[in-house]
């Protein structure tokens, strides 16, 4: 029983990581543009939030404080789990910069609604050279609030 646990909770891993993956591979729509102004900022202060909790190790809380989306695809233990495989061998962020940031109405696998696809230039301690794609969208209370995650 703990092994296909163990292997749900990794699916699950998998399919947020593939989401945001797929998300970061799709092209901006057209016409994209200063009417979501504010909602990339907002979308930007929400994902910096959460990515210091992260880079503290903070991977209970990062869970805590995600979109309801996200904690519906992976348990918080699980979560703690993967993002510290992930994450505990790169080292501290040495720096971080910026990239892009898409407003989307719409994702594969998702459901409609306002997502910002936020991809930054990170350097780790151990990896000199990532690209971070974190994926805020608006909870059903109007905060915005991380729905995936993905360092390549």
């Amino acid at each position: 029983m703990k092994r296909s646990m163990r292997g749900s909770m990794h699916l699950a891993a998998a399919a947020l990581l593939a989401l945001a993956a797929a998300v970061a591979a799709q092209p901006a729509p057209h016409g994209a543009g200063l009417a979501q102004q504010p909602e990339k900022a907002a979308a930007q202060q929400a994902a910096e939030a959460w990515l210091a909790l992260v880079d503290a190790g903070k991977y209970g809380e990062s869970w805590d404080r995600s979109a309801a989306i996200f904690r519906g695809a992976i348990g918080k233990d699980a979560w703690a789990s993967a993002v510290g495989a992930v994450r505990g061998p790169l080292g501290r962020v040495t720096s971080r910069k910026l990239r892009s940031a898409d407003y989307r109405t719409s994702l594969p696998g998702a459901p409609d609604g306002k997502y910002v696809v936020i991809q930054y230039d990170t350097a780790f301690e151990h990896k000199a050279a990532a690209v971070e794609t974190i994926t805020p969208t608006v909870d059903p209370d109007g905060r915005w609030r991380v729905s995936g995650y993905y360092v390549r």
